[in-house]
């Protein structure tokens, strides 16, 4: 099968373009780089002939970004509608578009009762406040799923919670509170007051539960998470004690946090696909490269 993967140098990415090319697949890999054309041109003139697209491309740098950068982080609509655009011209039978959790509605995101987002939280006609202008980009992205849908292009959208691995890139907070934990920090900085929960998923099972719902043929939309609510002084203990030591706790409450709870409900994913590294096993694997 011939793959185009946009993003191939990026965090999820790479590890689908090594998962793809270990199952025999033909894939060409086109992502941003300096002086050269990047996806989005792709997008604008390439002709084709490919079985399958899957789209990693995009505009994000984690929390600070986020928060700091709405507008450079909005180019992914361009990127976006171009990407479904280029499908429907090109007559790309099958893809696969990467949402997010961070286009679910804030609003059930608040201090309080964790709510366990289910997909029918959104209401594409009437989606609610997204998280910043990368869900709005989001959201939007999945409004022009269904577009190319009806153009017939299979499409496959997943949403990942707070993926993480041993090679993200350390202005996420898993890999940063991994380096603070090997260089053995004490105190240990922890942004917000701590209480503030998220759903970990691993990079592996990302991948693994993207080709599942691709070989089911799962349109979707689908949350990839394990359902566990881990409080960021959570993650903290569990990352110091496997680290060996107890440092004391420093919380960082202007720093940029987010939504307060961001857990998924994982039902629709556990009936084609169950993750296998747990957090644990996560953090052991992270310390240990």
């Amino acid at each position: 099968m011939n793959v185009l993967l946009s993003g191939h140098r990026g965090f999820i990415g790479r590890h689908l373009h090594r998962a793809l090319k270990e199952r025999g697949h033909g894939v060409l890999g086109v992502d941003l780089k300096r002086g050269a054309s990047d996806a989005l041109d792709f997008f604008r003139y390439d002709n084709g002939g490919y079985d399958l697209a899957i789209h990693c491309a995009a505009n994000v740098g984690g929390r600070a970004s986020i928060d700091g950068s709405p507008l450079a982080v909005a180019t992914n609509l361009a990127l976006d509608a171009w990407y479904f655009q280029w499908l429907v011209r090109t007559g790309t039978p099958r893809a696969v578009y990467f949402s997010s959790s961070a286009a679910y509605p804030v609003e059930l995101q608040q201090p309080g009762d964790i709510h366990r987002l289910v997909e029918d939280d959104i209401d594409l006609n009437n989606p609610g406040q997204p998280d910043a202008s990368y869900g709005l980009a989001k959201v939007t992205g999945e409004r022009l799923a269904q577009y190319a849908e009806a153009e017939g292009c299979r499409v496959h959208v997943l949403r990942p919670f707070s993926g993480y691995g041993e090679d993200q890139d350390d202005c996420y907070p898993f890999p940063a509170f991994i380096g603070r934990a090997k260089r053995r920090e004490d105190p240990f900085e922890v942004w917000g007051d701590g209480s503030s929960t998220r759903d970990w998923i691993h990079v592996d099972d990302v991948v693994g539960a993207t080709l599942a719902a691709i070989d089911h043929d799962i349109t979707g939309p689908v949350n990839l998470g394990w359902g566990r609510a881990t409080s960021f002084d959570q993650l903290a203990g569990y990352v110091t004690q496997a680290a060996g030591y107890t440092p004391r706790i420093k919380h960082l409450p202007t720093a940029p946090q987010g939504v307060h709870h961001r857990v998924c409900d994982p039902t629709r994913m556990l009936g084609f696909y169950q993750p296998t590294v747990t957090l644990e096993e996560g953090i052991r694997r992270a310390l240990d490269s």
